[in-house]
């Protein structure tokens, strides 16, 4: 029987499967001298610490931000310090009679098979500095983040009344739009819903609040005369009437976009002047306590000159969240993207100002504190009829990707971001379909649901997804998205899972950020995804 008498951990090595995370190298030797070599995550360490009950230290787990993406595996630094912990671990342990002939402590250091699932708590430290790191968690630790969601006025499950309220801080309704007397315009039996879902929000119990947004790709027809100095105050008088006569908790201005054509509207330079003085305007007519937000892309509004503003910082004042969309930035196609990239670490993202990362620096950049930005979730994916592999500038090994962007972001002078679509998706029959085919969806949003619901995606056992009925799961190291392919039936689906939303969670949480929004509520497997975000804002 192998009884391992000293050993060393001699280095790390990185793995992108389940996604990416840190193995470190164990080697052992008996006193024969017989050797075995195994390779470990943190999470079994903590493992075996717990199965033999020991008195002994672990290194703690970070306290330093985190943002789970490869860049992030050149951090010798904080590899080394755990490193160095595990090692004193260990040493402690073999030294102690009591544990050194351990059947766990063997195998741990004997046996090549993981002894483990994996944990977040494997994945990679932190890109940043670790002076960054920690101005940031000291920024952050002076916030409460939220957990928000968009509700669709056309959603039908689940209903008004079965919405777990104990999940949301706010739901922003979706929508209603400006009218052409520069009112505000209903889709049928909307005002009956909102009426529902404030009437059972508020009579909840968990205080959340339901936000009226206004607008929405194709609803922003009329939105730059309504902004103008002629009908500003008939649209402001509209907005605040709404607010008092359904007993709302904030006005969300979905404007796509101020200064541009968006979904063929018309649009003015004057758009976004126009927008800080609705909002000035706004604040005053509604009072302190009320929400003001806006739907808005990684970029700042656009400018007379139609390059992105540099100072926000007087809109931030009447503000209390700007909802960053970041998603959309790849739809479908035959050579298809992320839809919502955490951040650009190979450099090769041809939307580098399009991510989670690029979206935090450049709004804090232009003075838009970081406790007013709201980080945009999907809960949906794409289907594109592809036979890819890999995704559209992504999937590097870790050996190839640069550890430094040398474009400054901030200086981007086009909006590249793609914007929310209001789509009318494509019913479909799943009943009539065969299990795995989303052929009725190419070129389409996805759902996260009815990617269960067809089959392309499972849910585990231990409360992940993987690839079904034909459909292998791939990780995409660039963009720290997943994504589904199946060449069989030319079909590859990019769409953000427990993983990568925990990823983006934490990301928002440990740069100071306000907290997430999803979009869109009805599209979760019931509430798992919305409860992983949470879990990762710290609520």
């Amino acid at each position: 029987m192998f009884i391992p008498q000293r050993f060393s951990i001699d280095g790390h090595t990185t793995t992108s499967a389940p996604h990416p995370h840190i193995l470190y190298n164990i080697q052992s030797t008996s006193a024969d001298g017989e050797t075995r070599r195994v390779s470990r995550r943190y999470s079994e360490f903590v493992a075996l610490h717990q199965a033999l009950d020991d008195k002994f230290l672990l290194p703690p787990k970070r306290l330093l931000a985190i943002t789970f993406i490869p860049s992030a595996w050149i951090d010798d630094t904080l590899i080394s310090e755990r490193r160095a912990g595990l090692t004193k671990y260990l040493n402690d342990v073999l030294q102690s009679p009591e544990y050194k002939g351990n059947p766990a402590l063997v195998a741990f250091l004997s046996q090549s098979t993981p002894t483990g699932s994996f944990d977040f708590e494997d994945a990679l430290p932190s890109m940043l500095s670790r002076k960054a790191a920690l101005d940031l968690k000291a920024q952050s630790a002076d916030v409460t983040p939220i957990a928000a969601a968009y509700y669709e006025n056309w959603a039908t499950s689940p209903s008004v009344e079965n919405i777990d309220f104990s999940k949301f801080d706010i739901i922003f309704f979706a929508f209603a739009t400006p009218s052409s007397s520069y009112e505000l315009s209903w889709d049928s039996d909307a005002i009956a819903m909102l009426k529902r879902l404030v009437s059972a929000a508020h009579g909840g119990g968990h205080k959340t609040k339901i936000v009226l947004s206004v607008g929405g790709w194709g609803g922003c027809k009329h939105y730059s005369e309504a902004m103008s100095s002629s009908n500003r105050t008939t649209f402001i008088d509209a907005v605040s009437s709404a607010v008092n006569a359904y007993d709302l908790d904030g006005i969300d201005i979905d404007w796509e976009y101020p200064n541009s054509t968006g979904a063929g509207q018309p649009y003015t330079a004057n758009d976004s002047a126009n927008l800080l003085l609705f909002f000035q305007s706004l604040r005053n007519k509604l009072g302190p306590d009320k929400i003001i937000s806006a739907a808005v892309t990684q970029l700042p509004w656009l400018g007379s000159n139609g390059r992105p503003l540099t100072d926000v910082s007087a809109y931030a004042k009447e503000m209390n969240y700007v909802n960053i969309m970041n998603y959309d930035v790849n739809a479908a196609s035959s050579n298809p993207g992320p839809n919502a990239p955490l951040g650009n670490p190979c450099g090769t993202n041809s939307q580098p100002s399009a991510t989670a990362e690029a979206a935090f620096k450049q709004w804090t950049a232009a003075g838009f504190p970081a406790a007013k930005l709201l980080l945009g979730l999907p809960l949906y994916g794409y289907v594109s009829k592809s036979s890819k592999t890999t995704l559209s500038g992504g999937y590097k090994d870790a050996a190839e990707i640069k550890t430094t962007v040398t474009q400054d972001e901030t200086t981007k002078t086009s909006n590249e971001a793609h914007p929310r679509v209001k789509a009318n998706i494509e019913k479909v029959v799943v009943e009539e379909a065969e299990l795995g085919d989303l052929s009725k969806w190419y070129g389409q949003q996805i759902p996260f649901n009815s990617l269960l619901a067809s089959g392309a995606l499972k849910k585990n056992s231990d409360g992940t997804y993987s690839g079904d009925n034909g459909y292998t799961m791939q990780w995409d190291n660039c963009s720290d998205t997943p994504f589904l392919y199946n060449t069989a039936r030319t079909t590859v689906v990019t769409y953000d899972d427990t993983y990568s939303l925990g990823d983006k969670a934490a990301y928002a949480k440990f740069s100071g950020m306000g907290g997430c929004f999803t979009w869109a509520l009805n599209q979760d497997d019931g509430t798992t995804l919305q409860s992983v975000i949470r879990t990762k804002l710290g609520i």
